[in-house]
């Protein structure tokens, strides 16, 4: 469970422990937010282990799955939520601002299911879900990085979804719209206006989506 330190990684990880999953919560900073997560987990009856890692890193698979594996067992569910903005206009944008969110929203997610698909496929079982966003499916102007890094993810997904369906393992991929986290609370009122709702999405919702994708009933 990446980037599971606050937001809707939070929410995600705590839903997934209390339908019987073991849980790691990954964080890149806040390793405070991390070990509530954990400590919120494990009172419930729960087991979860916070990892530290930046998923961006070309090493951070090998650097979260052996612990994972050595204290709850093969890895048979991956949440690739972790993600970053770093909006701009597309004519200013700098390299490093475009390369930084490819590489945690969508190159991470790659490597992170590559490695954990070899498990997986060996047990016959296995569930990953991206979380990719309603950007990357229309124009969000001043996100052209952002938006590229989650329609790539949800091509991504369902291209793998594909490769590998026939040994019992799914890949799915859930697109929030505007959802009350701190990744969002610059967003302005302007954009409420524009949902039917008038509301922001909650963690919590996100987070039953996830749940029902990783549980039996979705095969």
């Amino acid at each position: 469970m990446t980037g599971a330190s606050r937001g809707i990684g939070a929410a995600i990880a705590r839903g997934l422990a209390e339908d019987g999953w073991s849980v790691g919560v990954n964080y890149r900073k806040d390793a405070e937010g991390a070990k509530k997560v954990v400590e919120e987990i494990e009172s419930d009856g729960g087991s979860a282990l916070a990892l530290q890692a930046d998923v961006s890193d070309p090493n951070a698979a090998d650097e979260l799955f052996p612990p994972l594996e050595e204290a709850f067992g093969p890895v048979l569910v991956l949440v690739n939520n972790a993600g970053m903005r770093a909006d701009g206009l597309a004519p200013q944008m700098e390299d490093d601002a475009w390369d930084r969110v490819l590489d945690t929203n969508l190159t991470a997610p790659f490597r992170l299911t590559r490695r954990a698909l070899r498990g997986m496929m060996r047990a016959r079982f296995g569930r990953v879900v991206n979380i990719s966003s309603i950007v990357g499916q229309r124009a969000n102007p001043g996100q052209a990085n952002y938006a590229a890094s989650k329609a790539g993810l949800i091509a991504f997904t369902s291209t793998v979804a594909a490769e590998v369906a026939r040994r019992s393992v799914t890949v799915n991929a859930v697109a929030p719209g505007l959802v009350d986290t701190e990744l969002t609370e610059d967003i302005g009122d302007a954009m409420l206006q524009a949902i039917p709702a008038r509301r922001a999405g909650t963690p919590e919702e996100v987070a039953a989506c996830v749940r029902f994708l990783a549980s039996q009933e979705a095969s």
